[in-house]
């Protein structure tokens, strides 16, 4: 029931969704936005687990930007107006020109249509996005002050690999020059792409650390040393809340590349695809809120280790993707494989420690 009522807001924007969708192109546009919405759900799910962390440590102020002004940034900034500055920087266009041309619904075999644009500039896109979620998936993967390891035999030593210095950066950027060399007419692009996707993540992440420290030192360092006296989270709020926040729409942008990259396999009209796109990230956006409130995190001790491993792999398929295609079920499958793994392994956990307890009190 819990779930249902979270959920109630975005029952309300899909029906408003396909509404518009319907008036404005019938019920092809309908079935079109349907598909895409289980797309985009697919695609974030695991991208809801690791915002549910972030957002638990974020005053209730900082959440409710997060389900207002963040969901516009959300819909309006990387599934509309995303693509088209990519198609007017890339295709050297006014902004104007940019949304002619994607009204224009050219096929995409059309090297001047707005997908081939756009596919044209997948490269510097995957290298970006892939780089940032490279970065999250290692500075949790080469943490040594994690309680539980999921995938033990893999798990423990990438955490004691955590002591040598600056490892995160390290492997990022042979990771990088890999695939530089592995696809050598895209190396330009991946590297110049991979390098800013590398320093906005360094540059956010430090930010946050910066405003994080200070928050002891400010007025609410009282209330910040009784929540840690309790064993709550300590909320942040001000600057570092206001980074934390920018670092959520970051990581919702690299989760969406792919999204709005196959969103185009199925249609190229933007209105649609900002439509289907923006009522799955609502979805998304809900599920987040329905994880923090329940302390789903914290009951399913493994449940965060599955979206990090799913956001390593979903790094890994987008710079694969800068040579073959990839399907967009493949992506999807696979977060939702390593999610579901990883709660069913949570399950197996509770009930094995309840065991215990039972054993040890009798």
């Amino acid at each position: 029931m819990q779930l249902l009522k979270t959920l109630k807001w975005s029952f309300l924007i899909t029906l408003i969704g396909l509404v518009i969708a319907f008036f404005y192109d019938g019920t092809a546009a309908v079935a079109i936005v349907a598909i895409l919405i289980v797309l985009e759900v697919s695609l974030s799910f695991d991208n809801a687990v690791v915002n549910a962390k972030v957002l638990n440590r974020m005053s209730e102020f900082w959440v409710k930007i997060f389900l207002t002004v963040g969901i516009l940034i959300a819909v309006f900034g990387m599934r509309l107006l995303f693509p088209l500055v990519i198609v007017f920087v890339t295709a050297d266009l006014t902004p104007l020109q940019a949304w002619e041309l994607a009204l224009e619904r050219r096929p995409e075999s059309d090297p001047t249509s707005y997908a081939a644009i756009l596919n044209d500039a997948h490269p510097l896109i995957a290298a970006f996005g892939g780089m940032f979620l490279l970065m999250i998936f290692l500075d949790f993967v080469f943490d040594e002050d994690k309680e539980h390891h999921w995938l033990g035999p893999i798990e423990r030593p990438l955490a004691k690999a955590a002591a040598f210095p600056a490892i995160t950066s390290l492997v990022a950027l042979v990771w990088l020059f890999a695939f530089s060399r592995i696809f050598p007419e895209e190396a330009d692009q991946l590297l110049l792409a991979g390098v800013f996707g590398m320093i906005l993540y360094l540059l956010v992440g430090g930010l946050g650390d910066f405003f994080d420290g200070g928050f002891e030192d400010d007025d609410e360092s009282d209330e910040a040393e009784r929540a840690r006296a309790t064993g709550q989270v300590v909320k942040a709020t001000g600057k570092a809340a206001f980074s934390l926040f920018l670092y959520l729409e970051l990581l919702d942008a690299s989760f969406s590349f792919d999204g709005v990259i196959g969103a185009f396999a199925i249609t190229t009209d933007p209105i649609i695809i900002a439509i289907g796109l923006g009522v799955g990230a609502f979805y998304v956006r809900s599920i987040t809120i329905y994880l923090v409130h329940q302390g789903t995190l914290s009951e399913y001790v493994y449940l965060e280790h599955g979206a990090h491993w799913a956001i390593g792999a979903l790094a890994l398929l987008l710079f694969v993707s800068v040579g073959p295609h990839i399907p967009e079920v493949v992506t999807g499958l696979i977060g939702v494989a390593f999610v579901a793994a990883a709660l069913w392994s949570s399950i197996r956990y509770n009930k094995t420690h309840r065991d215990e307890e039972h054993v040890v009190h009798v």
